[in-house]
């Protein structure tokens, strides 16, 4: 096991699995696990060494984020939104906030989606106006995980003065202008403060642009998606890893006194259970194969990103959905575990980008179309 896991698996011992029910009842941003992450060094995994990081990869980021969503979504999402952000920071951010990220001492997020254009992420409409060395932000962002919480967004508008679809900047948490809209109380990943945040004449140092003005679709599409689709699906196929064994469990473990017979001893039942967890082990295979053609840059690396996500997120859906099948009433109390990680699979599908518009590209890709236009 690499040191990394070691760190990360006493944090989960110690904190996210026992804080895991509790974060998800009562929709509260999971503090006490962000700070011990922060501890064991795991905010800092993927900066790069010259700042003072481990200088992981998104191999590691898969592994961090997937093993925290076996116990803890809402944690998991803050990671992955962390690690995603950090990785267009690494590519574009000043040396101040890149060494704040390594040392642990910073949280950053991506603020793209926006109201007026969903899950077009790739999209903005808010604006960014030059005020001589500033720059004015207005915008209505729709979901920006960690709101309040982060102490940065990755934020995206409309160019400056720039042809292109968009540019990116480092907006800091406190600055002035910046509204949390409502308190995020959603289906499943209660505990990752995804709320809307709006901003109203927010000014910004100009030097906080990350990337050329105009920039930020290249950078959001060639940087930020392959990172944060390969975590996303590690998260997904956390969660079928977790319940399918949470379903295991139960059907050894539970007893038709009347016929002498666990659960498990119902072909049934097991008939069930195993195209579940035939399900989640081909989700993972190919989690696998996407993570390996991104690290080699190999040919088919793009459309593997953009399958990824599609098929984990599907594969969430169907698997817990068995599970709770086949955990019959049981499965209706929230101490089993089983209903939280159904509600939080359905989260990827609906997460930009979205299954449905993941398809629609992946169809174009086949077909040698342009993905976007």
């Amino acid at each position: 096991m690499t040191d990394y896991l070691a760190r990360l698996d006493a944090v989960i011992e110690a904190e996210i699995a026992p804080n895991a029910i509790h974060i998800d009842a009562d929709g509260r941003y999971p503090r006490d696990n962000i700070a011990a992450l922060k501890a064991a060094g795991l905010f800092g995994l993927v900066s790069s060494t010259e700042v003072g990081g481990e200088g992981q990869g998104p191999r590691a980021a898969t592994e961090v984020v997937g093993r925290i969503a076996q116990h803890c979504s809402s944690t998991a999402m803050i990671v992955c939104m962390h690690y995603a952000a950090t990785a267009l920071l690494e590519a574009t951010g000043d040396d101040e906030v890149r060494r704040a990220i390594a040392s642990n001492q910073h949280v950053t997020t991506l603020a793209f989606s926006e109201k007026g254009s969903r899950s077009h992420f790739w999209a903005p409409l808010s604006t960014a106006t030059v005020d001589g060395d500033s720059v004015v932000l207005d915008a209505n962002k729709s979901w920006v995980t960690g709101a309040g919480e982060a102490d940065s967004y990755v934020w995206s508008s409309l160019p400056a003065a720039a042809e292109g679809a968009s540019t990116l900047w480092l907006v800091p948490s406190s600055t002035e202008g910046l509204k949390i809209d409502a308190p995020f109380d959603g289906l499943g990943l209660r505990g990752n403060a995804s709320s809307p945040v709006s901003a109203a004449g927010a000014a910004i140092p100009l030097g906080n642009r990350l990337g050329a003005d105009g920039g930020g679709f290249d950078l959001m599409i060639g940087t930020v998606l392959p990172w944060f689709n390969l975590m996303n699906a590690s998260m997904s196929v956390g969660l079928m890893d977790s319940a399918v064994g949470a379903t295991a469990a139960h059907l050894t473990s539970t007893r038709l006194e009347h016929l002498d017979q666990t659960l498990a001893d119902n072909p049934v039942n097991l008939l069930h259970l195993a195209k579940a967890r035939a399900q989640a082990d081909a989700a993972e295979a190919f989690l696998e194969r996407a993570v390996t053609a991104v690290e080699g840059g190999a040919e088919d690396a793009v459309l593997r990103v953009l399958e990824v996500k599609a098929i984990a997120a599907d594969a969430a859906i169907s698997v817990t959905d068995t599970c709770m099948r086949v955990c019959g009433g049981s499965a209706f109390r929230k101490e089993s575990g089983v209903e939280r990680k159904f509600r939080d699979a359905r989260a990827a599908a609906v997460m930009a980008p979205t299954s449905d518009v993941l398809y629609d590209f992946i169809g174009k890709a086949i077909c040698g179309l342009p993905l976007f236009g």
